[in-house]
């Protein structure tokens, strides 16, 4: 490890990479006060305020999980990928990575006749491919035809017998089907109230005798397909903004088809509407009332943990008001907001969110 972590600070482009990662950090404090000057301490808000200026100043954005792999420890093991480079590079005031490079080139003591390794990567997206001559087969000899003839012919009656072997077999297992393999059974889910579908992911728990559940994760709009040799099939159906359903099946006489109607839960419906729904332009009447509307739907002690999409941090709580502020804050990212559990008690009120923002910007690592 201490062999690794001193390499790394003898590397040019190690070194030149937390040299940028200063300027980034410098640059971004002139127009922003994040919770910490130190760009490896911010989080949360911070990383969608940094994510939205590289966007304004780069014309592109760089993902959370990026962010953290190369923000969060310095030296980093390594570079990030060309473009991740020229983009930090543009928001730091330079052309590009080799522009950013030759400006420190005797700082960091690079040699003057080498660009590094990332100039390379540049100038390979130039290069057209190479065509390689065709290779000349020598004509086959006599010998070589005759046992080429035979072995076409041996493979011929060889395939032909196992095809007419799997036909037969095929047939009987065609007709024993569903004693051996089961059943198929297809559930579609659709909303009571609306009569359209379900926006939220679905966990079903399967439930067998003297067996622990099974859960299953259904994505939006997705039907639930389950084979069974069972005569009967027991499930619990649960989403984050829909009452949960227990479902007895008896499977002698069901459909292999069904539609399962899901009742929405209204508070549930309203906390998820107003954390997603759009303040971009910063309207202060439009912000104000969003504040209110969830502060009136969340429990005062209520749970909240957002997810992440990476290794290091998987997980971050937050109290009642810092993600009524997250979801507040004008910005894109909340397009991808979406909330994974909910729960509420019995006055109505959010007790526990789960909840994730996607990563849809291209990946640099």
């Amino acid at each position: 490890m201490y062999t690794n972590q001193l390499s790394s600070l003898t590397d040019p482009d190690i070194l030149l990479f937390e040299q940028l990662k200063k300027e980034i950090e410098a640059e971004f404090l002139k127009s922003h006060s994040p919770s910490e000057n130190k760009i490896s301490k911010w989080k949360g808000v911070d990383i969608l305020y940094f994510q939205e200026d590289l966007r304004r100043v780069a014309k592109g954005s760089i993902s959370e999980k990026s962010f953290y792999n190369y923000f969060k420890q310095s030296p980093v093991p390594k570079c990030p990928r060309i473009d991740m480079l020229n983009l930090l590079s543009i928001y730091a005031g330079y052309e590009s990575w080799s522009h950013f490079r030759k400006k420190h080139k005797e700082k960091f003591e690079i040699p003057s006749d080498s660009t590094g390794k990332y100039a390379d990567e540049e100038n390979s997206l130039q290069k057209t491919e190479r065509h390689t001559p065709p290779f000349l087969e020598k004509a086959p000899t006599r010998d070589r035809k005759r046992k080429k003839f035979l072995g076409t012919n041996y493979f011929l009656i060889t395939f032909l017998f196992a095809l007419s072997t799997l036909v037969g077999v095929g047939a009987i297992l065609l007709s024993l089907k569903e004693e051996i393999f089961g059943r198929t059974f297809v559930y579609c889910f659709s909303d009571a109230d609306r009569s359209s579908g379900i926006l939220s992911e679905i966990e079903i728990k399967v439930f067998k005798k003297d067996e622990s559940p099974i859960t299953y994760k259904i994505k939006p709009g997705k039907c639930f397909t389950y084979k069974t040799k069972d005569p009967s099939l027991e499930m619990n159906i649960s989403s984050a903004f829909y009452e949960n359903l227990r479902i007895y099946r008896n499977l002698t006489s069901a459909p292999k088809e069904e539609t399962i109607e899901l009742k929405p839960d209204d508070y549930k419906f309203a906390v998820y509407y107003f954390s997603k729904k759009d303040v971009s332009g910063n309207q202060r009447k439009v912000i104000e009332k969003k504040r209110k509307e969830l502060d009136r739907l969340i429990s005062h002690d209520a749970n909240i943990v957002q997810v992440y999409d990476n290794e290091i941090y998987g997980v971050e709580t937050l109290n009642k008001q810092k993600y009524i502020t997250l979801v507040t804050t004008p910005t894109t990212s909340l397009k991808n907001l979406s909330v994974l559990e909910m729960k509420r008690n019995d006055r109505g009120k959010i007790i526990f969110i789960k909840f994730k923002i996607s990563d849809n910007e291209k990946k640099h690592n």
